[in-house]
Formats: C-alpha cells, structure tokens, sequence
C-alpha cells in the first residue's frame, strides 16, 4: 500500500510540472525588426513610423489616441526569436494598419505591455515564448509628426 501510494504520488508530481506551461521572456531589438527584410514580408510599408517609449521623435502635431495590440502565434518548430519576430511583426502591421485608417503617419511612445505589465526600453521590445505558442503585446499613441 505504502509503495503504490508513493508511485502515485511521484506520477502526479511528475505530470504537474510537465503540465506547467513554459513562457520564456525574449528581448529583441526593435530598430533592427523594423528595418529587416521580413517586415517587409509582413507588409510593414514605411508609411507609418514606430518609436518606442525613451526615442526622440520628431515635431509631434497631433496625437489621435491610444491603443493595444496583442497576437499570438504558432511557436512550434521556430526558436523562440523567430516567434517572437514574426508575432512582434504582426503587432507592429496592426498598429500600422489601424495608424492609416486613423490618419496617423507615426506610433509614437511604444512599450512592450505583456499581461499588461509595462516594459519600456528606447532600443528593445519583449516577447514571450512559450513551446506551442509566442505572444507579443504593445500599447502605443497615434500621431501626426513631421
């Protein structure tokens, strides 16, 4: 009895730490994401520009609001960087896309807001990967600029 109770026990121990999901935080460089062939690929057009919070930016004529955008994507057979770019990518396109319905030209004041926790950094942006799944989410504020 005592050994099929400590059998048991072990399987259960061991199934919940397999069970525990994996998210492990990625940082990466967001001048270099948004000058790099694939966001070209992912249709990041130059028409809307991207500054993180801490940037110089220039002349600010208008700002048109805030907003979030938070993807996920399929991890499974990608390093966690390359998840993280391809969903970092997804972002920065639906804040371009929502900046030109908006009359935007810029997404100024950016930071990282996983689980809505702020991660401001004027060179990187952050991303969590986990083993079948990476998510990226940022907050930033349309604007007119110069």
């Amino acid at each position: 009895m005592k050994h099929s109770l400590f059998v048991a026990g072990l399987v259960i121990a061991l199934a919940s730490t397999t069970a525990q999901a994996r998210e492990t935080r990625v940082e990466g460089s967001f001048e270099e994401l948004v000058n790099s062939p694939e966001a070209k690929k992912a249709g990041i057009d130059g028409s809307v520009r991207f500054y993180l919070a801490g940037q110089k930016t220039p002349a600010v004529q208008s700002r048109m609001g805030e907003d979030v955008s938070n993807k996920k994507t399929n991890a499974a057979n990608k390093s966690d960087a390359e998840a993280c770019r391809w969903v970092t990518l997804s972002v920065l396109k639906a804040f371009q896309d929502s900046a030109k319905s908006r009359g935007a030209n810029a997404v100024i004041d950016m930071v990282s807001y996983y689980k809505k926790n702020e991660f401001k950094s004027a060179q990187n942006y952050e991303c969590y990967a986990g083993a079948i799944m990476a998510g990226t989410a940022m907050k930033g504020t349309y604007a007119k600029i110069k």
